[in-house]
């Protein structure tokens, strides 16, 4: 499978903002630019505008065409100093009475349009008057086209036009420079925004050096950047948390599997040293069935703690499935004691039962937690004492309570004592009685309770022990 190209967070940060700029520079620059261009031909129409107002009504002052051929460096006089622009006069019949450079602009020829639209004489000239064109070699002109009536009623047509040429390179040059300054400006402000990125981003780089240096060995090592944002205290946070629970999760898995080797030694060494000092010398037949019988209670012990730990693996999984079903709390509990009642028998122990309700769960699992409840109460309850199984039902939960008489556990041990191999008494730790859970019973009595969404708990005083299962109600 190709490998993915590593995109850079500064790069793709400094190009965003430098693509912003240019984006806000274009917006600017075309606000200006268009803005600059309608004051230059406003400029301009409203100069047109006026010479035509001053040419109409100077020409109105003259008697006939002969009068305005004379006086033609009079009314010509208005556009004199602006080579831009230019003066057309033409009387009947489209004859020339007067003209100024109108062979270098408006190359005598006004669009025909444009003479068509020509204003009458006592018409108002307003800059909406003013029409665009292009002359015979392709240059941008403006102007426009009025009537004047002379002194002897004579029309004659007054034209104005000007030479847009300079105004096209003027916006040509500004809008080079647009997009000159634009580049630039684009450019200096990805380099800007990736030297400030690259300087914001560095607690990120500190944080990643840091954990670098967290190894298996080193779980509990804290990331702690001086001087780090406030945008980035909760990534240190949430970090450091997962490294707390990493490291309480490898001790508590280096103690589990200290743990289970020590208990699997036990057993193991019972079975070698059994095996060895029979074999020391011939045994009898009796003697051979006990150490075989001695062997498979061993093997037994195994085999449970195998399970209990395969159990447990399995719990954990996300997959995990339960079967859950409504049955009545007081018959399983019924069937669990009758279960238990040749061990109690054993043990010289009453198993009492009482409370009602009904439990929406998975029935095996529920009979499997309160089983090494049951099993660890007969284990350490007097001859003689009685155990009780209860139930009781609120509208929130059910609650079932495994309680037995014996010495009170300490208030500190209360919690731990669910934690996997571990033993409130540690002179029992080897203890090879029937039923004996390797430590693991009370965990997986937590661990089915977690499945269920329920919780465990113990409470221990003079009276005795209790543990209780919380089931929740839907």
């Amino acid at each position: 499978m190709p490998r993915m190209a590593v995109r850079s967070l500064a790069t793709g940060l400094a190009l965003s903002f430098a693509g912003t700029t240019l984006a806000v520079f274009a917006l600017v620059g075309s606000t200006l630019y268009f803005t600059l261009d309608r004051e230059v031909k406003q400029q301009d129409d409203l100069d047109i505008v006026l010479i035509s107002r001053h040419t109409r009504r100077l020409a109105q002052e003259l008697h006939s065409e002969h009068d305005v051929r004379e006086h033609a460096e009079r009314l010509t006089s208005q556009v004199l100093g602006n080579p831009a622009l230019s003066m057309e006069i033409l009387g009947t019949g489209g004859a020339q009475l007067a003209e100024h450079n109108t062979a270098g602009i408006a190359d005598a020829a006004f669009p025909d349009a444009a003479l068509a639209r020509r204003l009458p004489p006592a018409q108002r000239i307003t800059e909406g008057d003013v029409v665009a064109w292009r002359n015979a070699r392709g240059v941008p002109v403006r102007g426009l086209a009025t009537d004047a009536a002379l002194a002897d009623g004579t029309p004659v047509t007054i034209v104005i036009a000007r030479d847009m040429t300079d105004r096209w390179r003027l916006l040509d040059h500004y809008r080079e420079r647009l997009y000159g300054f634009g580049l630039a400006g684009m450019l200096l402000a990805f380099l800007m925004s990736w030297l400030l990125v690259r300087e914001s981003l560095r607690p990120l780089r500190e944080m990643a050096a840091r954990a670098a240096t967290v190894t298996v060995d080193r779980l509990d090592t804290s990331i702690e950047v001086e001087g780090a944002p406030s945008e980035l205290e909760a990534l240190t946070k949430s970090l450091n948390a997962m490294l707390e629970r990493l490291h309480g999760g490898f001790e508590r898995m280096s103690q589990y599997t200290a743990d289970l080797a020590h208990d699997m030694r036990t057993p193991l060494g019972n079975l070698r040293g059994a095996n060895e000092v029979a074999l020391a010398r011939e045994r009898s037949t009796a003697e051979y069935e006990a150490l075989l019988e001695s062997n498979l209670e061993e093997c037994e012990r195994l085999s449970r703690m195998i399970e209990s730990v395969i159990f447990l693996a399995r719990a954990e999984h996300p997959q995990f499935m339960t079967t859950l079903a409504e049955f009545d709390v007081h018959d399983a509990l019924t069937q669990i004691a009758e279960y238990f009642e040749g061990l109690a028998d054993e043990a010289g122990v009453q198993i009492r039962v009482q409370g009602a309700g009904r439990l929406r769960a998975d029935k095996e699992l529920f009979r499997r937690a309160v089983g090494n409840l049951l099993a660890n109460a007969l284990r350490y309850t007097a001859r003689g004492a009685e155990i009780t199984l209860s139930v009781e039902q609120t509208p929130t939960a059910v609650e079932v309570t495994v309680a037995n008489p014996g010495t009170p556990i300490a208030a500190a041990l209360l919690e731990r004592i669910f934690d996997r191999f571990y033993r409130a008494d540690a002179s029992r730790h080897s203890e090879p009685r029937a039923g004996a859970s390797a430590g693991l019973g009370l965990a997986i009595v937590r661990t089915i309770m977690a499945l269920h969404g329920g919780s465990a708990r113990a409470e221990s005083d003079a009276a005795g022990t209790r543990f209780i299962l919380t089931f929740a109600r839907p």
